[in-house]
């Protein structure tokens, strides 16, 4: 029978978010033997209800709640209400990521040191060190079935992969291969190895690919120490006078509001809405929003240098056959000055179907130049530029001055300029990948833009210092010693590596600090 916690239970954890953060923190602490709620805004699918096909999953997955953007940024004007593309249900975008896992380099723990003092940018050093962060790294990359580690084979390379080896070998590049990816490349867990099926963004139909949906949360579940609660979308966070954080207001599916009680909160619910909650649930105690007395909550958002090139070929490639993000170049992930900007960019396979790539090649473009990449789409390659941007100040998320949710609750503004440094990243990453796939024979190469964000980090970051940002080492909030952040919204700088894996260190280091403090009777 499924455990079942009362709303006045006041010793319980709250965690509020069921993704990479959120449902892995809630399994390590259910395994504690540590009573844990976690409460997911969307609705619970299984693996048989993923859907191959992109705009009907696109419509059960993603997170449509209405948002508004603002910047120079080219999403503001090409999808101006979906500055993410991040997912709506149980398990989080643990069910879209593509899984590519790459731990931070070592230099990138600590940017302001590295890059030194770059105008416009608010780096910061991490107050945490890569030899802090090894084992629990190690931890993760257990957990998740991490390709390349462990002694677990590499997944083998589809064509896109073969197109991309070849370019980079012509470029003398030297670190190429199919990446570090948290999908069995053999049977593992309980799961079966990948089946090549593409879909990765759709939901592993499978279930090769890691996902808290079927991996941690069951097994959190299987303890009776873990209450999922599908589509119960948290309002805000109560407190009491001293400031310590009491519970929640949730939504059910109704709009029926509930208080769930608790002993400690831990927030994770993507970068944009984690923000957003903290900051509509100010107070009298808390003017600017809870945890906010630096004023850092929903500043230093952070989304990626990004970008996608693709090329296209006498011979069929059909890039969409097989994993779809099996193939990364490394060797441009290094910080090298002399290429005119500080940090470094990953460059990754990835393929799109036709609609996708019709919505996200050129928005708002027609007629035959368009069309006739569309025409060409078998004899396609494609890849994804990943590089670190820099964190600004202004770049940030806000509460919407006059636009509200369902609930009554103000929705959230996106504002996002580049930093020159990302430009001059980016025009080189679109440089080498041209390159690339010209060293190859292509016939045509074509510069897409920016997607909507699926890479959402900052916003509640780590300092060492109370007044350089929102929480601790530990992911604890300087001023809330109850409540905690769980997800990508922690992070300090964004290096140039995908985030899931050191979200999900991050959070297995964080249950085991939580644990530690209630042992303790410190929380």
């Amino acid at each position: 029978m499924a455990t079942k916690f009362s709303l006045n239970d006041d010793s319980v954890v709250v965690v509020i978010g069921s993704g990479a953060g959120g449902g892995t923190l809630s399994n390590e602490l259910a395994q504690k033997g540590i009573k844990v709620v976690c409460l997911e805004a969307g609705s619970r699918y299984e693996i048989p209800d993923f859907i191959n096909d992109e705009w009907e999953s696109f419509a059960q997955l993603a997170w449509r709640d209405k948002r508004t953007t603002s910047g120079s940024w080219r999403v503001a004007k090409d999808f101006p209400n979906l500055p993410a593309w991040i997912v709506k249900a149980v398990g989080g975008t643990t069910t879209h990521w593509a899984g590519a896992s790459l731990r931070f380099q070592d230099h990138e723990w600590k940017a302001r040191s590295t890059y030194g003092d770059i105008p416009g940018a608010a780096l910061l050093d991490w107050p945490i060190t890569a030899e802090e962060m090894a084992p629990w790294y190690a931890k993760a990359e257990f957990k998740m079935g991490t390709t390349g580690t462990n002694g677990i084979p590499r997944l083998p390379g589809n064509n896109n992969y073969k197109v991309l080896a070849a370019g980079a070998q012509k470029l003398g590049y030297k670190e190429f291969h199919t990446g570090n990816m948290s999908i069995n490349s053999q049977p593992r867990d309980g799961r079966g190895s990948c089946q090549q099926i593409g879909f990765c963004f759709q939901g592993c139909k499978s279930g090769a690919k890691w996902s808290t949906l079927y991996t941690e949360i069951p097994k959190g579940e299987a303890t009776g120490n873990l209450e999922v609660r599908p589509e119960s979308q948290v309002i805000r966070i109560e407190h009491d006078a001293r400031g310590k954080v009491t519970g929640v207001v949730y939504a059910d599916t109704t709009g029926a509001m509930h208080l769930q009680k608790a002993r400690i909160i831990a927030v994770a619910g993507n970068s944009i809405e984690s923000a957003r909650l903290l900051l509509n649930s100010q107070s009298n105690l808390f003017k600017d929003g809870l945890a906010n007395g630096s004023g850092h909550v929903g500043r230093h958002y952070m989304r990626h240098t990004t970008g996608s090139v693709y090329a296209v070929f006498d011979k069929p490639v059909h890039m969409y056959r097989g994993t779809t993000m099996a193939g990364i170049v490394r060797d441009e992930a290094r910080n090298d000055p002399a290429r005119g900007y500080v940090g470094g960019f990953e460059l990754e396979t990835i393929s799109l179907g036709v609609p996708f790539t019709a919505a996200f090649l050129s928005p708002g473009a027609w007629g035959r130049d368009f069309s006739s990449v569309l025409d060409s789409y078998d004899h396609m390659a494609g890849l994804w530029i990943v590089g670190e941007d820099l964190p600004q100040a202004n770049n940030r998320v806000t509460l919407n001055g006059s636009e509200k949710d369902r609930f009554g609750m103000p929705i959230a503004n996106v504002h996002y300029d580049d930093h020159p440094n990302d430009d001059a990243m980016r025009t080189h990453a679109y440089r080498q990948s041209t390159a690339l796939y010209e060293a190859v024979g292509a016939k045509r190469t074509i510069l897409t833009p920016p997607y909507p964000s699926t890479h959402n980090l900052g916003t509640n970051r780590m300092s060492e210092k109370p007044d350089d940002g929102v929480v601790n080492k530990w992911g604890q909030a300087h001023e809330v010693k109850n409540l905690f952040v769980s997800d990508g919204s922690q992070f300090t700088t964004s290096a140039a590596e995908n985030p899931t894996l050191t979200i999900v260190a991050l959070a297995i280091r964080q249950a085991d600090h939580i644990a530690g403090l209630m042992a303790r009777n410190e929380v």
